[in-house]
């Protein structure tokens, strides 16, 4: 197998499903170790949860203790309005401040799911926002992907949803982090839509899914992962691919389940590319 164009790192929520973040509240520096361990080159935050961390020549220094990149940072908001509030404005630019210190790191945005009300008006109040956000981040020479979800009061969930979003993404500023999860969670093929918007992507969501309800331990659910990394490979995907476990194993034990996916990825995945 030649040497593949992407790197694997992971996700921080797989810790923050646990009793909403209180549990691991203040401990990335852990998280940075067990991601390490689990053999990942790389993480992603969620902004709002780093902690002390935020600050970034601490961040610099654990990182550098454990070998791990800054993969990305991922800046999850309401943005219900028709703009920003001054509240959001000013995290995200404290998100972007932070991510220029990290070259080549990735600013993820996420809209936190509040209801399908309004749906027409506010998918395009939220990529409005978005590609707002994305243009002042490319100003700080930072590169932004935006990352869809699927719990039912997403907006950014159903077939419907991608086309009217992806399709109104300037592509000059932001990019499109496909979560194959989420997608197939969405109703979707998870290949299939990679492959109608590839020229979008930028950045890229692992988790697996078995439908009882949702999510499952990576592996052990119904997501062509090996047919996806390989389209990728095959595709020459330069950026990231960042595991975001949200089976229900991560509710009692995400070190577990983040050093079963390092462990599942190495092992079972990676020796089967061509």
């Amino acid at each position: 197998m030649s040497e593949l164009p992407f790197r694997f790192g992971a996700e921080v929520y797989t810790w923050f499903m646990s009793n909403n973040g209180e549990t691991y509240k203040g401990q990335l520096g852990h998280m940075i170790e067990v991601i390490s361990k689990a053999g990942f080159t790389g993480i992603q935050p969620i902004f709002t949860w780093m902690g002390p961390l935020a600050d970034a020549d601490a961040l610099e220094e654990k990182l550098k203790e454990q070998n791990i990149s800054l993969a990305a940072v991922a800046l999850a908001l309401d943005w219900n309005g028709n703009k920003e509030t001054d509240e959001e404005k000013k995290i995200a630019d404290e998100a972007i401040k932070l991510l220029s210190r990290f070259p080549g790191s990735v600013l993820c945005t996420v809209q936190i799911p509040t209801g399908r009300h309004d749906l027409d008006q506010r998918r395009k109040n939220l990529v409005d926002i978005v590609n707002t956000v994305s243009a002042r981040a490319k100003d700080q020479g930072v590169t932004s992907s935006f990352h869809p979800n699927s719990p039912h009061t997403s907006i950014t969930r159903t077939e419907e949803d991608y086309k009217v979003i992806l399709e109104s993404l300037d592509p000059k500023v932001t990019g499109w982090c496909p979560d194959v999860g989420h997608i197939i969670n969405g109703g979707m093929d998870p290949l299939t839509k990679m492959k109608e918007y590839k020229s979008l992507i930028n950045h890229v969501h692992y988790k697996d899914w078995d439908g009882k309800p949702e999510f499952t331990l990576m592996g052990n659910g119904k997501v062509e992962l090996t047919s996806i990394t390989q389209w990728l490979k095959d595709e020459k995907f330069d950026g990231w691919i960042i595991c975001e476990d949200e089976g229900q194993e991560a509710l009692k034990d995400p070190d577990f389940v983040t050093l079963h996916d390092g462990k599942w990825v190495h092992e079972s995945l990676i020796p089967k590319l061509k």
